[in-house]
């Protein structure tokens, strides 16, 4: 994270990052976003989630609870790519496919929202103590930036140490199994096939990293049919770490409404849509567009 603050702090003191967000407002007005949230979202996938939170709080461009939200979900679906993706590839899905599914459908996200919340004139105020990050981290000198900075790192720090003890009590509890159970039933609904619909309800509470990490292991010791490996997959790209990462953006002024209630709509109806679309395909088919 710390690069990419200083990378963003050399944009704005050389003007670069004005170009950048004239580059990129046809593509984020599109989702209701000003031109320099495609460079949070640009962090977010070449780096991490974290990356993009730094990212936003460095420009220091106030938004409203609508255009977080937006803002949010659509990192949720595409983020963490050079980590994910390569995941992804191994566990049986091309790179270039996944690339392409999470993207596309992100920005198919972005927009959905953004029209849902403003035709509904939803949400639409500047969150309250979000802004006082954002002041501190646009000082204009190099001095009150580099405070501003560390303020914001040990916010994510705080962000990141209490989502792992929340994620801890919920195990201990047995929240986390209940969830898995509850998510079983509308998988098995989607035309998942059985033998991976443990694994992707791991994924989708725990991770992509996580969950492609036990269909790699499983997939080198037993004969998972390809299709169902596929379909885990794509479901995990667009809805995994439920928890974690949904608390994350909520801490930052995101509505639960958008990162976590329609992330989980628009997933179950795109996937949905591709198996029942996809499941007369031939295996050479669905080989030449989307099996690694």
């Amino acid at each position: 994270m710390i690069p990419v603050s200083i990378v963003v702090k050399i944009l704005q003191e050389t003007g670069l990052i004005v170009y950048i967000g004239k580059a990129l407002a046809p593509l984020m007005s599109v989702m209701g976003l000003p031109g320099e949230m495609g460079l949070v979202w640009a962090s977010a996938m070449m780096g991490n989630i974290y990356a993009g939170i730094i990212t936003y709080f460095s420009i220091g461009i106030e938004l409203t609870t609508a255009q977080i939200t937006v803002l949010g979900t659509i990192i949720l679906i595409a983020h963490t790519f050079p980590v994910e993706l390569a995941i992804t590839h191994k566990a049986g899905m091309k790179a270039g496919a996944a690339f392409l599914f999470r993207f596309l459908l992100g920005f198919l996200a972005g927009v959905i929202l953004f029209q849902t919340y403003n035709i509904c004139n939803l949400y639409q105020n500047i969150p309250t103590g979000i802004e006082k990050v954002v002041a501190i981290a646009s000082n204009a000198t190099w001095g009150g930036w580099a405070l501003g900075e560390l303020k914001n790192y040990a916010i994510v720090f705080c962000y990141i140490t209490g989502l792992i003890i929340i994620m801890d009590i919920l195990k201990r509890i047995g929240v986390i199994d209940k969830i898995n159970r509850w998510f079983y039933p509308v998988l098995k609904f989607l035309g998942i096939g059985k033998e991976v619909i443990p694994i992707t309800v791991i994924g989708m509470t725990l991770g992509l990293a996580y969950g492609g990490g036990l269909i790699i292991n499983d997939v080198k010791q037993s004969n998972l049919h390809p299709r169902n490996v596929l379909y885990a997959l794509m479901l995990m790209s667009l809805f995994h770490s439920v928890i974690e990462d949904s608390l994350l953006m909520i801490s930052i002024g995101a509505s639960v409404s958008g990162v976590f209630v329609f992330r989980f709509i628009f997933m179950l109806i795109v996937m949905f849509l591709f198996v029942r679309v996809t499941k007369n395909w031939s295996e050479k088919r669905m080989g030449k567009w989307f099996y690694a």
